[in-house]
């Protein structure tokens, strides 16, 4: 299928109802609203023909670039590429998501997780954490640098409540994911959960919630899944 064809596709599945949910999320610019669930059934269009996937991206348009981020091959991505992904990401579930996902199944997870972590750019710090969040989610333990863990954890324990709206929010992700992906830092990263407490994000008008890490650590805890690796954090 062709741009033309995908974006034809999308604009036919896209509902005004989804459309004003996403906008109350931070949604904007160039969007039909379409389902994560519906973009699901588009991947097996675009997921083999990876310039497609590219192409999608550069549309501007949200529902394509998240279909782009589930369709690409995360190996054949260059870092100008998820460089030039992260810098158009308009909202959290781009950044979040669809950059953060693909960036973590990278080549250039680390490297590029490390340095959009430090920028003053919300959307940018956002995928930069989500990033390394994601790829602790994957990454066998004995391939993970603790000690650097251990520093981004401390981190997040004396700036979250001080960090733009959203960081915070994936500040809080990331202590979540090394008291479950990674065993070795497990009780370190509930003792700076408990230290910093509960997280408020202004949502918008939405009724979502920042998860409270602790109990959402021991409920994985109590589900015996603590360090159980995902095979995939593209979803």
């Amino acid at each position: 299928m062709t741009v033309e064809e995908i974006m034809q596709k999308l604009q036919e599945m896209g509902s005004e109802q989804t459309k004003k949910t996403f906008m109350k999320h931070g949604a904007s610019g160039s969007l039909f609203g379409v389902k994560v669930g519906d973009l699901k059934k588009l991947v097996k269009y675009v997921k083999k023909e990876q310039e497609l996937a590219l192409a999608l991206y550069e549309t501007g348009n949200s529902d394509a670039m998240y279909l782009a981020g589930l369709s690409v091959n995360p190996k054949l991505m260059t870092k100008e590429t998820l460089q030039s992904w992260v810098e158009k990401a308009n909202w959290y579930l781009l950044a979040e998501y669809t950059v953060a996902s693909v960036t973590a199944e990278s080549l250039y997870a680390l490297e590029l997780a490390r340095e959009w972590m430090e920028s003053e750019e919300e959307m940018i710090a956002v995928a930069g954490w989500s990033t390394y969040a994601n790829y602790l989610s994957i990454t066998p333990d004995e391939k993970l640098d603790l000690e650097e863990i251990r520093t981004w954890l401390m981190r997040a324990e004396t700036t979250i409540h001080q960090e733009k709206n959203r960081v915070r929010y994936v500040m809080n992700g990331f202590v979540i994911s090394v008291g479950a992906y990674v065993t070795a830092l497990h009780e370190e990263a509930i003792q700076v959960a408990e230290t910093i407490g509960k997280v408020h994000v202004n949502m918008g008008k939405t009724a979502c919630k920042v998860p409270l890490a602790v109990p959402y650590i021991k409920k994985i805890e109590e589900r015996n899944k603590i360090g159980v690796k995902r095979k995939t954090c593209i979803c």
